[in-house]
């Protein structure tokens, strides 16, 4: 469910009507709604609702600050990835005690950004990593929290770039040695081993990959406080897919997950931690578009928009499909036509759909490519040198720009010459 409808034959981002967006800061851009950032928050934080937990937003799907800040004043913590990551958490508000800090990569510099400006845990995804951090932990004379990020080796059954869970992806330690790995973490100073973390992949349609996922978890939860250690957080990460079309086909709802992680974890008496990103961000945002021509090929048409694969890398790296509605709703019976819908940038591979029957268009219409709120803007670069897409916030009746587009005299002047041009 989201804000963005059809209201006197116009769509509306919740009570601000798209045409008046576009008049003010000019097409391509995104726009998020608060309404449904907001709903989609608090049905994962109820479906937890009656165990110790803590929602954190994955926030690779989208991090601008505005989304942030309206997140993080609904009470979530936050998934990052980076040290950049860290720092936007941080500057929106955040306080260390709800950062949770992943990724496979952590150098030095960002444990040490962490460690000083306050961190809930790191989920730790190797030994190498795990030295590391203990040492830099005790040059602090710090104890470092961590999980273990464990690969339970199952199919999360999604595309094979987003999936993170077999034993051939680079995530994690193979859950068969986890009783090793964890008695290496508690003999390493600097180092307060608090849980275990798993996460199998992103745009799960099923709860059944999760549970074989979650059942592996809740065994070695009980092995290894036998072993003696003193597991007490359990980190399930996030995946949770979204519907990308209309149909009856949608995935699991949130209250049925949470209800699927109580079965299979409650007894355990552990704090929940999930990071949820596509199913907060993803239909609470939408790209706008407009387009520039229509153009008659040997055996179809092109509908060339404003808007290209820099924008929105999606469908030119996953083959994702995203619904491409027009902005004025079309009357009832209108005519139809199939289109190949494009962008400009000179590559074949800039292309949002192929064959994509939709009403008729012409130039100058606009369009609105739905459930572009995950992995939209934060992935869009400034590829053929155009500029990056304004980002716009809906509250109720009001929008606000929460970036704005670069002049190419600010694209330009980053660069810098050297002395001998």
């Amino acid at each position: 469910m989201d804000h963005f409808l059809y209201k006197n034959g116009v769509l509306h981002a919740e009570d601000v009507a798209i045409p008046d967006i576009v008049a003010s800061v000019g097409a391509p851009f995104y726009v998020y709604s608060t309404a449904t950032l907001t709903r989609h928050f608090q049905l994962f934080d109820d479906a937890l609702a009656g165990m110790d937990h803590l929602v954190c937003y994955a926030m690779k799907a989208a991090s601008n600050q505005a989304i942030l800040q309206t997140l993080a004043k609904l009470g979530a913590g936050m998934d990052v990835v980076s040290g950049g990551e860290y720092a936007r958490a941080r500057a929106a508000g955040v306080p260390g005690e709800r950062i949770v800090f992943s990724g496979v990569g952590k150098t030095r510099d960002e444990m040490r950004l962490a460690l000083t400006g306050g961190i809930r845990q790191f989920n730790v995804e190797s030994e190498p990593e795990m030295a590391v951090l203990s040492a830099v932990a005790t040059e602090f004379g710090v104890k470092a929290p961590i999980t273990i990020r464990v690969n339970p080796d199952v199919d999360a059954k999604t595309h094979a770039k987003i999936a993170t869970g077999k034993s051939e992806n680079k995530f994690g330690i193979p859950i068969s040695r986890a009783r090793e790995v964890y008695a290496q973490a508690a003999a390493l100073p600097g180092i307060d081993v608090i849980g275990i973390d798993v996460h199998i992949g992103s745009q799960l349609t099923q709860l059944e990959p999760f549970e074989l996922a979650y059942q592996k978890v809740a065994e070695l939860t009980e092995l290894l406080r036998a072993d003696g250690h003193n597991i007490r957080r359990l980190d399930l990460g996030g995946g949770l897919g979204i519907p990308y079309t209309r149909s009856n086909e949608a995935p699991p709802l949130p209250i049925d997950y949470g209800a699927m992680v109580k079965r299979v974890l409650g007894h355990l008496n552990c704090e929940i931690e999930i990071e949820p990103g596509r199913l907060i961000a993803g239909n609470a945002g939408i790209l706008v578009s407009q387009v520039i021509y229509v153009k008659e090929g040997e055996d179809r048409k092109f509908l060339i928009l404003d808007a290209a694969m820099n924008d929105l890398i999606r469908p030119a790296m996953y083959d994702a499909h995203h619904d491409i509605d027009p902005v004025i709703e079309p009357q009832a019976g209108a005519e139809r036509a199939k289109y190949d819908v494009v962008g400009p940038v000179c590559e074949s591979g800039d292309t949002f759909a192929t064959g994509r029957e939709m009403a008729q268009m012409n130039a100058g219409d606009l369009v609105a490519f739905r459930s572009a709120g995950a992995y939209g803007a934060v992935m869009s670069s400034e590829y053929n040198t155009r500029p990056l897409i304004p980002e716009v916030m809906v509250n109720a009746s009001e929008f606000a720009v929460i970036r704005s587009r670069p002049s190419f005299d600010e694209i330009i002047n980053r660069d810098t010459i050297p002395e001998w041009l």
